[in-house]
């Protein structure tokens, strides 16, 4: 926006600010999660109906004065244009008529955990964004996302809760596939084009988890109290900073601090968001950063699963003794803005009320969270509007954004070791966690490897099974398959020459396999047919790996989670990945 263009914006804010209650301010700071009824219709159930215990979402909106609200559900395209409407049309109706900001997680990924990522829904299929980081390759990456960004803004999704300028640095991290890998370079590199990408999209970036998740003491997920902390053995933080500081430059609209309280630093052992020289000091002052400092979700309040009889407890390390008006003072102290996940205003109305918060502070955070809604130009009427359900099939999953998702696969797969092998439609093989039909019209699938010519086994990379509905979706845990697996495995690769694609969302240990003499390629999330064109000469191979891949787990044991490349004598270098030409047209 040119000058004039600002001045009118910030007269207008100025004067919605100057009429709103303390009620309405306060409404703006809470992020409400939310689902989408059947159909696309709005969600207004009570919260005891609601499989998340969620409000209706006319009570957030009317009465709660809730303007930004994050979707939980993957509903189909067409169904979330309708209720994007709906939402329109139920904030157009209140007092102020101030527009509702939706966010979401990614939704075009392959993510196996729904506590983090959605899939399906009809938008454009990608790979992992881990996958992105395994191209190498800015341009792609930023033309990745502005097409992530347009179907998003078309969906009616204005906030994109990524990316994760976390560094991959601990390998057992649950969260490694949501990064742009272990080189603080690359990652700085990417995450810019990424954000670039999405902001020319309309669509503002939500950088997480700051100031750095990865060295997450043991590999540990922070969503969990095992998890609380990260660590710093090697003594390099600003290592985990830099891709934040290159975010912040490229334009990030929001940052996300991490749940996770820092072990060894000369902060409080608080959660990140709690503490103000994180805040304050490092992330606004010394990197200069003015926008929307939002939390992670329920760091205020647990959450209660009604209809399961779950109750997920407060992820507030190092302030679980608080109670929830404690909680958000010192959040607003610290430099907090937003708080996600939350719907209840009543901790910071007590806080106000009490005097431990000024109403200059609220204003200070609405400001920015206004400021932001008119830079997507939601107070424009015609931006504020989602695409119809009828017209979202010439938005989303068109082919030329199609193209670019496929693009992003084929670039992203590492060969790691031996030479593809060609087939023809009399070539048997047997297959393993791939779809029989991928071989329509190219091979004869067997269910015997005894019995087969070739054997192509997708496998995933290792994890512990956790126990608890939420920590289960967290692969953490040993990266090593187990001693029957390779035994196994090995039984098939001496009945017959085998491929073994293993999908890599965290850095496994794949010596054993490697020494099997079978062909061996990394994938991050990519579908049946396009690894099957790289593996049988179709399609060359250009992806390289974004981590080390260790040796052992003793290796991965004896790494400082806060240093990259610290495995000792990796199998696989970051970098890594063998070029092979299509040996067929």
């Amino acid at each position: 926006m040119n000058d004039i263009t600002i001045t009118a914006a910030e007269t207008r804010i100025d004067a919605l600010l100057s009429t709103m209650t303390l009620e309405e301010k306060v409404g703006s700071l809470l992020v409400a999660r939310i689902v989408t009824g059947v159909d696309g219709a709005l969600w207004e159930g009570t919260e005891d109906e609601s499989p998340f215990g969620f409000a209706p979402t006319s009570e957030l909106i009317r009465d709660r004065h809730v303007t930004h609200v994050t979707l939980m559900n993957p509903a189909p395209v067409a169904e979330l244009a309708r209720w994007g409407e709906e939402i329109r049309k139920i904030a157009v109706s209140t007092r102020l008529g101030i527009p509702v900001s939706v966010a979401s997680d990614p939704v075009h990924g392959r993510s196996r955990n729904p506590d983090v990522a959605m899939s399906g829904g009809g938008f454009t299929p990608f790979p992992e964004p881990i996958a992105l980081a395994a191209t190498h390759d800015p341009a792609l990456v930023r033309k990745a996302a502005r097409m992530i960004g347009e179907e998003l803004r078309a969906a009616g999704i204005h906030i994109a809760l990524h990316p994760m300028a976390d560094l991959a640095t601990e390998p057992r991290w649950a969260r490694v596939s949501g990064t742009f890998g272990e080189d603080p370079d690359l990652a700085s590199a990417l995450v810019s084009e990424y954000i670039e990408g999405l902001r020319e999209s309309g669509v503002a970036a939500t950088v997480k988890h700051f100031p750095g998740g990865g060295p997450q003491r043991g590999g540990e997920d922070a969503h969990f109290e095992r998890g609380a902390h990260t660590i710093y053995p090697g003594g390099r933080f600003d290592d985990h900073v830099r891709p934040f500081a290159a975010a912040i430059d490229a334009g990030a609209a929001r940052v996300m601090p991490g749940y996770a309280a820092p072990l060894g630093l000369e902060y409080d052992e608080v959660g990140f968001a709690f503490e103000r020289r994180l805040i304050t000091g490092l992330l606004r002052e010394r990197l200069g950063f003015d926008g929307v400092v939002v939390t992670d979700f329920n760091i205020v309040h647990g959450m209660r699963l009604p209809r399961l009889g779950v109750e997920l407890p407060v992820r507030a390390w190092g302030m679980l003794g608080a109670d929830p008006v404690q909680r958000v003072v010192r959040l607003f102290d610290a430099g907090v803005d937003q708080f996600g996940g939350e719907d209840d205003p009543s901790p910071v109305l007590e806080a106000v009320a009490s005097g431990l918060v000024p109403e200059e502070r609220i204003d200070e955070s609405v400001r920015r969270v206004l400021r932001e809604k008119e830079r997507l130009g939601l107070f424009d009427d015609a931006a504020g509007r989602v695409v119809s359900s009828l017209d979202i099939r010439e938005h989303i999953a068109i082919p030329s954004h199609l193209a670019v998702g496929e693009r992003v696969q084929r670039a992203s797969i590492v060969a790691l070791q031996g030479e593809p092998i060609a087939l023809s439609t009399t070539t048997r093989v047997y297959l393993e966690g791939m779809d029989a039909d991928a071989l329509s019209g190219r091979a004869i699938a067997v269910t015997d490897p005894a019995s087969a010519d070739v054997a192509v086994l997708r496998l995933t990379a290792p994890f512990e099974q956790r126990d608890g509905m939420l920590e289960q979706g967290f692969h953490s845990g040993s990266l090593e398959f187990s001693e029957e697996e390779i035994a196994r495995i090995a039984g098939i690769a001496e009945q017959t020459p085998t491929i073994i694609d293993v999908f890599l969302d965290r850095p496994a240990v794949l010596t054993p396999l490697s020494e099997l003499g079978v062909t061996l390629v990394g994938t991050f999330g990519v579908e049946d047919r396009v690894v099957l064109d790289a593996i049988t000469g179709r399609a060359a191979t250009t992806g390289r790996l974004p981590f080390d891949l260790p040796r052992s787990m003793a290796a991965v044991e004896a790494s400082r989670e806060d240093v990259p490349f610290d495995t000792a004598d990796p199998l696989w270098r970051f970098g890594h990945g063998l070029s092979w030409a299509p040996i067929i047209s």
